[in-house]
């Protein structure tokens, strides 16, 4: 299950003893995203129903993190998720994006809905290159 959130082969995961490695406190000596894979990881061993991620991915380079909102998906199917997100490619697969504007909900839709909207947040989305 979370051999997709720490990929082995990836040149920031290259430890003497791979999982085995002993990391300090507070995951001392990894970088932000290597933490964030792992808190996530952990998190998926729990099994929770419901799961609030709020900036979970924000550390990842994108192609990271592209890899583990596919495995998310898959291990979050029948989950409730509120997956909280300034980037919105994260969130495109989402069964409902609830855009928030000064505190208030501006936009509610799917990704497909809110392009064909063309407001708030189809524009975002365009700023931020992932259209």
């Amino acid at each position: 299950m979370w051999r997709g959130l720490l990929p082995p082969t990836t040149s920031s995961w290259n430890y003497p003893n791979g999982y085995g490695t002993q990391l300090g406190e507070r995951g001392a000596g990894l970088s932000g995203g290597q933490r964030q894979r792992i808190a996530i990881a952990r998190t998926l061993l729990q099994n929770p129903n419901l799961l609030v991620l709020d900036e979970a991915t924000s550390a990842l380079d994108y192609d990271t993190e592209a890899t583990v909102c596919q495995n998310l998906q898959k291990q979050l199917r029948d989950k409730t998720v509120f997956f909280i997100t300034h980037r919105l490619s994260t969130v495109r697969a989402a069964d409902l994006i609830v855009l928030m504007h000064q505190g208030k909900i501006a936009e509610l839709g799917t990704h497909e809905q809110l392009m064909a909207l063309g407001g708030r947040y189809a524009t975002l989305y365009a700023h931020q290159g992932d259209a």
